[in-house]
């Protein structure tokens, strides 16, 4: 089997890891447990969470068990780390919540049965801590010199609001979690994101000095867009893995809108197909490489979702847009269906009027609004005006056209605002 090392490597995974040669011992040696931090500051993880969570994923399907240490004791503190200003500190029943919809949210991509995984709290050790005992005992092996020289904590120190004593703490603490699950799971493995890199040789440095034993640490880079856009971050927002705040058929619409240039780096890092198919993307231009983003958006919306929501996402998006063709031999891995049967969409935002409706007419723009594509009748008319508004894939001219039963097509009416926002009409006789 190949070491999960260079299974991590080329699909674009690794920023920088410790001990080069001892850590590749490691990996194939013998079964590894390793684990990383997600910090409960909401109750839903975004996109912008997948390179951690693909990677711990990645380790089970090599052989190996994850830990998925959720932050409920040091999201009561709030990590520095990238951050300008003080997080708003959480309370406890705000942790709680948000801790149970990262559980349901990774079970998703790791599997936890029969102790192929383990998914722990890192409150239930460090809320439990005496503050005296632990500065003698854990405090006492880190200097504050070399700590104000972490990435993380050089740009709160160089910001206006400063860094707070609270905050201060929090690379101690990660440390602590590693040396906690070295005790508890012999996890000598930690990974992370680049602004960890810090508090990963901290905790590295620390089970050194307290046990003599060695552990080891990867990091993963900041993943942007080829536009140099934050991954996961849209004009709307974030991309969320909740269902109820990003629909699995805006999430599917996320990475069918992939920038040309990412299509081939994203399916590395964000679904399970073969890196020889992957790297055949290359060479695809044009409608085959359109199909690429939908194979990106059905896997990549499979794993968060499920089967179910990605098929069902996928034949919303084919009977808006026409269902792709793929040839034989394009990814022969995929799980997408290969012709162009698809099911009555159900996900695309509709509601039913009736044909008498349509007889004498109703004007384009007050139709966008009455249904909620625009916020208003004014901004209706903006929108057709500059040629935003689409109706059965037909550009309106004027915003003031009425449509009647003449526009009704197999007894529905699609209408479309700009080039994602559809609302289908049902038309009952």
């Amino acid at each position: 089997m190949e070491n999960v090392l260079d299974t991590l490597n080329s699909r674009g995974f690794i920023e920088q890891k410790t001990h080069d040669d001892p850590l590749r011992d490691y990996l194939e040696s013998e079964k590894v447990t390793c684990y990383i931090g997600f910090d409960p500051t909401a109750s839903s993880l975004h996109v912008g969470s997948l390179v951690p969570i693909m990677s711990l994923a990645h380790m089970q399907r090599n052989g190996h068990k994850p830990i998925a240490l959720v932050g409920g004791g040091t999201g009561l503190v709030g990590d520095p780390s990238g951050k300008t200003e003080m997080r708003k500190l959480l309370t406890e029943a705000d942790v709680a919540v948000n801790v149970e919809g990262l559980k349901k949210q990774l079970s998703r991509f790791i599997d936890f049965s029969d102790d192929r995984a383990v998914m722990v709290n890192n409150a239930d050790w460090l809320t439990r801590l005496e503050y005296i005992p632990f500065l003698r005992d854990i405090g006492r092996h880190f200097s504050v010199n070399r700590m104000v020289k972490a990435e993380s904590y050089k740009m709160r120190l160089d910001s206006e609001e400063g860094l707070s004593f609270i905050e201060f703490n929090y690379m101690v603490l990660q440390a602590y979690d590693f040396l906690e699950l070295r005790k508890r799971h012999d996890c000598r493995l930690q990974m992370g994101g680049s602004d960890q890199w810090g508090n990963i040789v901290a905790g590295i440095d620390l089970i050194r000095r307290v046990e003599g034993n060695s552990a080891f640490g990867i990091t993963f880079p900041l993943i942007t867009t080829a536009g140099g856009a934050k991954m996961g971050k849209t004009a709307a927002g974030a991309v969320w893995l909740d269902p109820d705040r990003t629909s699995p058929y805006d999430y599917f619409q996320f990475w069918v809108n992939t920038d040309d240039r990412d299509v081939a780096r994203f399916l590395a890092l964000f679904t399970f197909l073969p890196m020889p198919e992957v790297r055949s993307v290359g060479a695809l231009e044009g409608a085959d490489l359109n199909a690429a983003k939908s194979i990106l958006a059905f896997e990549a919306t499979r794993l968060a979702h499920g089967e179910k929501e990605a098929l069902r996402a996928y034949q919303s998006a084919s009977s808006m847009f026409g269902a792709r063709r793929y040839p034989p031999g394009l990814f022969p891995s995929i799980g997408i269906p290969r012709d162009n049967d698809t099911l009555d969409d159900d996900t695309v935002p509709q509601n039913e009027m009736r044909m008498d409706d349509f007889i004498g007419g109703i004007p384009c723009f007050k139709l966008f609004h009455s249904v909620g594509l625009t916020g208003s009748s004014g901004a209706a008319r903006r929108l057709i005006k500059q040629g935003g508004g689409y109706v059965n894939g037909r550009r309106l001219e004027h915003f003031d056209e009425m449509l009647t039963i003449n526009d009704i097509k197999d007894m529905q009416i699609l209408l479309r605002a700009g080039k994602k926002n559809f609302f289908k009409i049902r038309i009952k006789s």
